[in-house]
């Protein structure tokens, strides 16, 4: 029988201790549902005793009809001035009304003698009250060892006592924390494994990532014999987060053998990682293993000929286990492989002995080294695919175009305003818009006159524009690149455009951006 795992998930506390990241109890209450979709065992809401928002959120969370996942209360052990009944921070613990509790306290002697300024049997005794207490409130209660690995190093009796006296009060997990992020796997294994020989209540593990261990040390006390992991999504928290839950989960079910998620919450995975992204307004890591959208993805052409023989050659799992995908990047150093299958996935009819795969091949490569750069400009290599195949329609043809930037006087916003005449059908439109910015009115425009006759067109938002100067030490006159990512209520594209003219960069990219949907929508309808 597989041994079961319990994930314990702190992004709503630890997570929301992270730069930039600032969760509302809306925010807080949704990333909940998803959390509980996803089938971890404890989320831990928020400290009920340092903050409102927090005391509303356990309030309104009791109303969600959680199916899997228990609420967890988070605060620390009462201060050795009052009494436990007595203690501000105990009482908000205990009318959060959660059915578990984790609590922390000192392990290190030098926070016990520099932050508490108590004796080292005062903290034993506040550690074995606070949890004896809570006890009688809740199902569970946790016991967050912070700091414990430094404490063991400084002074390892000390630290274990402190276990000890959880364990005496009844605590049901003994967590030990690496607070600071500073142990290495190696100084984990070894300190790990002689606690365990000293206590006998389950054992967790809390790591941080300031060493860039966080998963390697969450794993390694999992083999030791830990039953419990505390992390958050992402890896989100202070300094350099806490141990992302993404890898980790994926590691002890796939790599491990370990029970912890179902095969189908698992499969939530990638939509959990980027739901909690978009909500703490954070872009999702590409590079993020497991979820990222680069951790399947291909570029070379020796790679893609490999994983269209055998997805093993080059990729250590299957990307739909985490609800991913295999993705195969188009650059100048895609072979016929990389084209073939980029024209498979466009839906594009494309065979090995095409007489165009070779002018497909040597056009991309010119332009990449115009600087045009495809990877993050799929939707522009299938607009280039279907011209060259013959396959591509002229939705509009411009006229021309103007656009005027002026600033009226110091410390005043520019204006932009862009006009713009294009034929569709034989029909001239002539319009003009204004924009925040000059690329921002000549897209308006551009909508503004294309919109009568393709009224889809009012579903596409511009949602990201990048630009790269290319040519260093040319100054103003550099080739820039502009990346622009579209989107509407279904998919979103990335398109490309290059030219010393930052404005003309923009209108390659735009265009492609208009034909892309148009085209879509085409398919769509024929389909």
């Amino acid at each position: 029988m597989k041994r079961t795992i319990e994930i314990y998930d702190t992004t709503l506390r630890d997570g929301s201790q992270s730069e930039d990241v600032a969760f509302s109890v809306e925010d807080k209450l949704r990333i909940t549902e998803k959390l509980d979709e996803l089938g971890v065992h404890y989320i831990e809401g928020g400290w009920p005793g340092s903050n409102p928002k927090d005391v509303e959120y356990f309030n309104r969370v009791r109303k969600l009809r959680l199916s899997h996942a228990r609420v967890t209360a988070f605060g620390s052990t009462h201060h050795a001035q009052h009494k436990v009944q007595d203690d501000p921070n105990i009482k908000a613990l205990v009318e959060a009304e959660t059915p578990v509790i984790t609590i922390f306290g000192k392990t290190w002697d030098l926070h016990v003698k520099d932050a508490l300024g108590i004796s080292q049997g005062k903290n034993l005794t506040i550690i074995n009250n606070s949890i004896r207490y809570l006890k009688k409130y809740a199902n569970l209660v946790f016991f967050d060892a912070e700091h414990f690995f430094d404490g063991y190093k400084s002074d390892p009796e000390y630290a274990v006592k402190c276990l000890k006296a959880a364990e005496d009060a009844g605590a049901d997990c003994l967590v030990p924390c690496d607070t600071n992020g500073g142990t290495l796997p190696y100084e984990l294994e070894e300190i790990l494994s002689k606690v365990m020989e000293d206590v006998g209540a389950p054992v967790g593990i809390h790591a941080h990532n300031d060493s860039e261990v966080g998963v390697a040390n969450s794993l390694a006390a999992v083999r030791l014999g830990a039953i419990q992991v505390q992390g958050t999504i992402n890896g989100l928290g202070e300094r350099c987060g806490n141990a992302n839950l993404v890898s980790i989960i994926p590691s002890l079910k796939l790599k491990m053998n370990l029970d912890c998620i179902s095969d189908k919450q698992m499969s939530n995975l990638t939509e959990t990682s980027r739901f909690v992204a978009e909500i703490a307004n954070l872009r999702h890591f590409k590079r993020q293993p497991f979820v990222g959208e680069s951790a399947f993805a291909h570029k070379g052409g020796i790679h893609v000929s490999a994983i269209q023989k055998n997805p093993m050659t080059y990729e250590h799992m299957k990307p739909e286990l985490v609800g991913n995908r295999q993705r195969v990047l188009v650059s100048d150093l895609s072979g016929r492989s990389n084209i073939l299958r980029k024209a498979k996935d466009s839906g594009i009819k494309l065979s090995s002995d095409a007489p165009e795969l070779k002018g497909i091949i040597e056009k991309l490569k010119k332009l990449e080294q115009q600087g045009f750069q495809f990877e993050g400009a799929e939707a522009s290599f299938e607009i280039l695919m279907k011209k060259a195949l013959g396959l591509h329609r002229q939705f509009f043809e411009l006229i021309g175009f103007r656009v005027i930037v002026e600033k009226r006087r110091e410390g005043e916003e520019p204006l932009s305003e862009a006009t713009i005449m294009v034929s569709v059908g034989g029909h001239v439109e002539h319009t003009a818009a204004t924009g925040s910015g000059p690329v921002n009115a000549l897209d308006n425009a551009l909508r503004k006159a294309l919109e009568k006759f393709y009224p889809q067109l009012k579903q596409v938002g511009l949602l990201d524009y990048k630009v790269r100067v290319l040519t260093a030490g040319v100054g103003t006159s550099a080739n820039v690149r502009v990346l622009v990512e579209s989107g509407d209520h279904k998919h979103k594209w990335g398109t490309v455009g290059v030219s010393e003219n930052i404005i003309e960069a923009s209108w390659q990219a735009l265009v492609d951006s208009i034909d892309y949907k148009l085209l879509r929508e085409d398919a769509e309808v024929a389909g």
